[in-house]
Formats: C-alpha cells, sequence, structure tokens
C-alpha cells in the first residue's frame, strides 16, 4: 500500500502529466498500472535532486523520473540495475547509491567526466582497503561524501569553494576519496548545497564550504563567504544534534533534549527571508523557532529544499515557511512565508500510523509518504542479510544450476537449519537446481524470517526452522557452549568473555558505538575499557544478539542510568527494537 502526496513545481520532471507545472495544494500522487503491481510498488523512500526524482521500492528496485530542459517532453523513467540498494543521494551534477553492502556506487561530471553517465565504485577508490564498507552517503552540488564503518569522512568531487576541507587553491576537484576527518558519527548537508557539516564522536560540530549569509552557524566573527578548513562550530545548542538540512542560503538543525518539552526542537541560521524568524536579518548563529504551532508537540520529521522548509508532527500538524514561488508549501498559494505557517494536509489514508510517513523537500517540490520500510539503524534481520552478502567473512559455498557459487555462513547455517542430519546435503541439491538469483534469495530466507518467494519457501520450509523467529535463534547461538564457536575474547576487568567473531563483525557498529572498538582484522582479541558493570554488559550483549532482555533479569534504575548514558551519546536510541524503551517495559512491569 502506498501514499505519496506531491505538490511544488511540477516540471524537471513533470511527475503528473495533467496537473498544471505549479501545484499549490498536496494532491495524491500514483504510478501508472500501480493497482495492478501493488506488492511489488511498495515505497521504501523518495529521493530528489537535479538530476531527477528516484523511488525506491521495498524490493531494492529504483526508478528514475528523468529530467528534462524540454518542458514539453513526456516523462520517461529509466530503471538503475544496481542490486541490494539501500539509499539513494542526488545531487546537481552527481547521483550516489549505497547499497545494503557498504558499496557506494556514482555518476557524474565531478566524479567520472570522461563517462559521466557511468556508475563507478567510488567506496572501493579509498586508499586504505580495511576501510571501504561505506554506512552513509550524502551528495551535494557538485560533491560527494561518504562516512565508512571505521567511522571516518572522506570528500571525493569539487573542492571549489572549500566545501572537501582544503583549501581550493591546493586541490580544486578530486575524482579519488580524500580523507576529511577521523572519528565522525555524523555526516550533515543538503542536494542544493556547497557545504558540509561533520559531527564527530564528541558530539563537536564542524562545517566548511559556502558560507553564504552565515548559513554554517559560525557566528558574526566568522562572515567569510568561503570556510575552506573543516572550522567547529561554537555555540550549539543543548542536546543531541539528530538532524542538520541546509538550503542554499540558510541551515535548519533538529534536537532532541530529553529534560525539555516538547522533547525535539528546530533550530537554524542563515539568510532571513527562509530562516522562519520572520526579521530583516539573517542569523549568524543556530537559533531556536519558535512557534505557537509547536507547543506541546514533538517534532516528528522535517526537510529542506533550495529555500522552503517543511514540518511534521506527531499530532498530524505539517508546518512550514521559505520561499513559495512554485507552492511548494502546500498552502494553495505562492506567497513566500518568513515565519511558520500551518498547512492544510488531505486525509491520509494511514493516520494511525502517523510515525510511518515522511517527508522530503528537494529543489523546489515537496513530498509527504508512506513507508513503513524505512528500518530504523539496527533491525537485526537487515544486519543478517548484510552479512551473507559480505563475501569475506564466508566459510561454505555452494554450486547453482549453471555453476555460479554461493557463499554462506556454517555458524548460521548450524542454526537455522532443523537438527537432522544431512541438512546441509539437502540444502545444497535445493541450489544445485536453482539459479544464482533464487538461490540469494533462498539464502535471505534462511537468513531472516520474510518470505521473498512463496514458491522458494515452498521448498526449504521443511529444512529450516521456519517457526522460529530469527530472535530465538540468536538467543541459541549466545547461549551455546561449545568453545569451539568462540573465537573472540573480550578482555574485562573481572573477567574474559568469549563470543563468535561473527556475530560481533554482524553487529559491529553497534559495538564500536556503545563501548567497544571490534575491528575486523586478524585479531581475535580485544580490552573493553568502559565502566559498565558486569550485569549492564550482559544485558547489553544478550540485547546485541537478539534485540531482546533476558526474562530472568531484574532491571534497577542504576542499571538503566549506567546504560542510558552510552544509548544516548551513541544515539542507540534509533535502533530498532530500542534497548532504552525494553529497559524501561521491563523496569515498570517488574515494579
Amino acid at each position: 500500500m502506498n501514499e505519496i502526496i506531491f505538490f511544488g513545481r511540477n516540471l524537471y520532471p513533470k511527475l503528473i502529466k495533467n496537473e498544471p507545472d505549479i501545484i499549490t495544494k498536496p494532491i495524491q500522487f500514483k504510478f501508472e498500472n500501480e493497482n495492478e503491481n501493488e506488492n511489488e510498488k511498495q515505497i521504501k523512500q523518495i529521493f530528489s535532486g537535479y538530476s531527477g526524482t528516484f523511488f525506491l521500492f521495498k524490493n531494492g528496485k529504483l526508478i528514475q523520473y528523468l529530467k528534462y530542459l524540454d518542458s514539453n517532453k513526456n516523462i520517461q523513467t529509466i530503471k538503475i540495475e544496481i542490486e541490494n540498494i539501500q539509499k539513494v543521494f542526488p545531487g546537481d551534477n552527481n547521483v550516489a547509491i549505497l547499497t545494503i553492502e557498504g558499496n557506494v556506487f556514482a555518476k557524474g561530471i565531478d566524479i567520472n567526466p570522461y563517462n559521466s553517465n557511468e556508475f563507478i565504485n567510488i567506496s572501493s577508490l579509498i586508499e586504505d582497503t580495511n576501510d571501504r564498507i561505506i554506512q552513509d552517503v550524502i551528495c551535494t552540488m557538485n560533491s560527494i561524501y561518504l562516512l565508512t564503518s571505521n567511522q571516518n569522512a572522506y570528500g571525493i568531487g569539487s573542492n571549489q569553494y572549500g566545501q572537501l576541507g582544503l583549501d581550493s587553491e591546493t586541490l580544486e576537484k578530486t575524482q579519488k576519496p580524500i580523507l576529511m576527518m577521523k572519528n565522525v558519527s555524523k555526516i550533515f548537508s543538503g542536494s542544493s548545497s556547497y557545504s558540509v557539516f561533520l559531527l564527530n564522536s564528541n558530539q563537536e560540530l564542524f562545517g566548511c564550504g559556502i558560507n553564504y549569509n552565515s548559513k554554517l552557524g559560525l557566528g558574526k566573527s566568522k562572515k567569510e563567504e568561503y570556510i575552506k578548513k573543516l572550522t567547529k562550530i561554537q555555540n550549539i545548542p543543548k542536546g543531541k544534534i539528530i538532524d542538520i538540512q541546509s538550503g542554499y542560503s540558510f541551515s535548519v538543525m533538529l534536537i532532541e533534549d530529553e529534560n525539555e518539552n516538547p522533547k525535539r526542537k528546530l533550530y537554524s541560521c542563515g539568510v532571513y527571508e527562509y530562516n522562519g524568524f520572520g526579521k530583516d536579518q539573517n542569523t549568524y548563529e543556530f537559533t531556536e523557532i519558535k512557534s505557537s504551532l509547536f507547543e506541546n508537540d514533538n517534532i516528528l520529521d522535517f526537510s529542506v529544499g533550495n529555500a522552503h522548509t517543511l514540518i511534521l508532527t506527531t499530532n498530524s500538524k505539517l508546518i512550514g515557511f521559505g520561499d513559495n514561488y512554485y507552492g511548494e508549501l502546500g498552502n494553495g498559494n505562492t506567497n513566500n512565508q518568513r515565519i511558520p505557517i500551518q498547512i492544510e494536509l488531505p486525509k491520509l489514508r494511514f493516520n494511525e500510523n502517523i510515525f510511518n510517513y515522511h517527508i522530503l523537500c528537494r529543489n523546489e517540490k515537496s513530498f509527504i509518504y508512506y513507508s513503513p520500510f524505512l528500518s530504523l539503524f539496527s533491525n537485526l534481520e537487515e544486519d543478517l542479510i548484510k552479512l551473507f552478502r559480505r563475501k569475506e567473512f564466508c566459510d561454505i559455498s555452494f554450486k547453482t544450476k549453471n555453476g555460479e557459487i554461493v557463499e554462506a555462513h556454517k555458524l548460521i547455517l548450524k542454526y537455522r537449519l532443523n537438527e537432522i542430519q544431512n541438512q546441509i546435503e539437502k540444502l545444497k541439491e535445493i541450489i544445485s537446481n536453482k539459479s544464482i538469483k533464487e538461490s540469494n534469495q533462498i539464502f535471505e530466507m534462511i537468513y531472516s524470517n520474510r518470505i521473498l518467494n512463496p514458491k522458494l519457501y515452498f521448498e526449504i520450509k521443511e529444512i529450516i526452522n521456519s517457526n522460529e523467529k530469527i530472535e530465538e535463534t540468536m538467543k541459541r547461538i549466545y547461549l551455546n557452549e561449545n568453545e569451539n564457536e568462540k573465537d573472540f575474547i573480550i578482555e574485562r576487568k573481572e573477567k574474559q568473555y568469549k563470543f563468535p567473531k561473527l556475530i560481533l563483525i554482524m553487529r559491529s557498529e553497534l559495538y564500536r558505538g556503545m563501548f567497544l572498538s571490534v575491528t575486523e582484522d586478524k585479531s581475535n582479541k580485544v580490552t573493553d575499557y568502559s565502566e559498565l558493570s558486569n550485569k549492564s554488559f550482559q544485558i547489553f550483549e544478550y540485547w546485541i544478539y537478539s534485540n531482546q532482555i533476558k526474562d530472568e533479569i531484574q532491571i534497577t534504575q542504576e542499571i538503566i542510568d549506567e546504560l542510558e548514558t552510552g544509548i544516548d551519546y551513541f544515539q542507540l536510541n534509533q535502533t530498532n527494537p530500542n534497548l532504552f524503551d525494553l529497559l524501561i517495559n521491563k523496569f515498570n512491569n517488574q515494579n
């Protein structure tokens, strides 16, 4: 089931054929023949930029609505033939695609000027071969930024305005990723921007690139148009930075503070026409946008276009401000709005699930869409499937009917297949009669509880633990006493803990974030320098395996306080399910 609402500039590309070029009120967008193929066309995410509008579907397929300079030309779509797409980010001259395996494919004149229509794997160009797994990508007007699983930030493309953190006289452009900063937790920018923000692991914020109208929030003392070195931004609002999005000459920041009500607040800086304050002066530092529309309400999502901002609240209110020349605010006219206004939404089909609605503003276009498939940071099944697709840790192989090789992991198969002899041989027999595509689907169903192909699922149903949830399988791996399977040691003050290295690699982002630096080199031993008590450590370990808390564990306020610090600091409250919510619920039930 889809719901996509569109308004704004219905050109470049013209998304809705029989509607005017300027749509000033939200209307429903539908794909051609949507009802005939509804299950295959379930939207996961929408992306838009100067190069066109992209629709990513639940099944991993991607189509692009092409931009035409000739506004009378009929819309044309193309399919992007890249497998396992996780995210797309179009900029001005370039497009970047992140896959589930952690590769980034990009095309454009700033990346490959000799063949700008050919996708190349830019993550493979990182000089450090141990730093090529990408967890996030941002594509701006003419640069691309990569955040690796080792928490390093790289830039590629144009450095004309110092947006790669180097003096443009030293380096104006690069077709090879260059290291910008280490220990980075997040990268922020916007497709209409020539600047970037980097947030390090100490929650310090840095920026570089174009600083028109003080859009970087560096204060009155830093009014230069170009900031050519990563510069620390002072006077950041109290709380945790959730997101920063930049338009051409302003930036908007979302801050979450557990001690405030409401918890989430918006701050902005930059040019006065678009910063939401309604005053005839620019703001030089990030300053709170205050409005009665936000009272007793929390911000669910927001998005920034070239010069406009839209906000969705938990009470289903749509709020906007900024440029409205093309009707991109959706309030029925084309008058610009310097202060936040409420915009009338059509009745939402899934209003009871407002948390599954998302906003996208790009250029002069605006979308509100329903997607329950935007999986949060660490869904267990997503991590298992990612592990299957990373072949460097596989230790068993299967041959398809065409002689192609599919690789997997003995540890996972041992626990996912029924405990009957020769199940591996039966699986090999099934795979030997399947194509490579069918074989991959079979293994993804084994590594999860998903039925990707009912016909194939019926064939393997008898040899796998089809009635056991993947969380239960992972708990059995955790509780297993077989020392031969526990090949990784975590040294703590009191004693050693042994775990399968494969599981630590699978959930490595959480381990690196919370308290360890679990690497993927040849070392099979790390030291945990955290101050967690053994009980809190064991709670966290069990949750890493299963996304659950042991039934017999008694939760105390001391444990909650101890774990909350790490959960909040390393942004693990975005995980699915949220460990902190599980702790609170169990604590309340026990008391």
